[in-house]
């Protein structure tokens, strides 16, 4: 049984779309939710601290123990100072799920460092930051879920969109960011994964709700990651249309790193000319 009973979870940009699908299902799962949201459009502009006061009244209205949580994931002493009054107001932060983020389509000659330093601030440095700050709680505790987002708009060639440059490198930045943090949290029983979420909401531009691709489609699987029964990191969950399909990069087999490779001898450019066919071939992941 998948349960959150005496449990207190922390979920970013949860007053709409994903965050609040987690919200509920995570919620009705028994556990106290914390959700942070600023509020803000679209466009990642703007701030309405009553989208999150309204979102938590919804929630307490369907008889949810949920509680909002202020502050500001723009820097590392934002973050701390977020999981600091999490633990404040609930006592204990046994799972800290990362979901505040937004798209921006900047062609490659449009890309300004301002914009490409906010990406990457949300998206790749909060949640290293939100592990940081929790991680000594969850050490102590001798357990902790961590929960990062990422997406297959950069972790696949044939899913990316021409302007998203900065968005795929902090969306790929997260998954080397998990991959450490799951070995360095595997003594601890901190367990470290991320998403890979598909769902139609106003990052979308969807105006109303959509008849496909769910965010309640999704939440199931980050609420697996977020709970005890998650007992492996590493991981990235693909979910969409309430599908689930979890994938890691793993090394061949036999492969003695780096010093031999089992891979294709060149000693020029020519000879990896001569051998790129095979050299570079395509893995494709086995579906049953």
């Amino acid at each position: 049984m998948v349960t959150f009973k005496d449990q207190v979870v922390l979920i970013t940009g949860a007053a709409r779309g994903l965050g609040l699908a987690y919200a509920r299902c995570i919620g009705q799962l028994g556990a106290t939710v914390l959700i942070y949201d600023i509020g803000t459009n679209s466009e990642g502009e703007g701030a309405d601290p009553q989208v999150a006061e309204r979102t938590a009244d919804t929630l307490r209205s369907e008889g949810l123990d949920v509680r909002v949580i202020t502050g500001d994931l723009g820097t590392r002493d934002g973050c701390h100072k977020l999981c600091a009054d999490a633990l404040r107001v609930a006592g204990r932060l046994d799972a800290v799920i990362h979901n505040a983020g937004w798209v921006a389509y900047e062609k490659i000659g449009m890309i300004e460092e301002r914009s490409f330093d906010r990406m990457m601030t949300v998206a790749a440095k909060a949640p290293l930051w939100l592990a940081q700050a929790a991680w000594p709680a969850m050490k102590a505790a001798g357990y902790g879920r961590i929960v990062m987002t990422t997406s297959c708009r950069a972790l696949y060639p044939q899913y990316v969109h021409q302007g998203l440059a900065s968005y795929a490198a902090a969306k790929m930045a997260v998954v080397g960011l998990m991959n450490v943090l799951a070995e360095e949290g595997k003594g601890d029983g901190i367990i470290v994964n991320a998403v890979s979420p598909v769902a139609k909401t106003r990052m979308w531009g969807a105006e109303e709700e959509p008849d496909e691709l769910l965010p309640s489609a999704v939440a199931p699987g980050v609420a697996y990651l977020a709970s005890a029964q998650c007992t492996e990191g590493g991981w990235i969950l693909r979910a969409a249309n309430g599908q689930f399909h979890a994938t890691k990069v793993a090394e061949a087999a036999g492969v003695d790193y780096p010093r031999n490779l089992r891979a294709v001898q060149a000693s020029t450019a020519l000879e990896v000319a001569q051998n790129w066919a095979s050299i570079a071939i395509a893995a494709v992941e086995p579906r049953s």
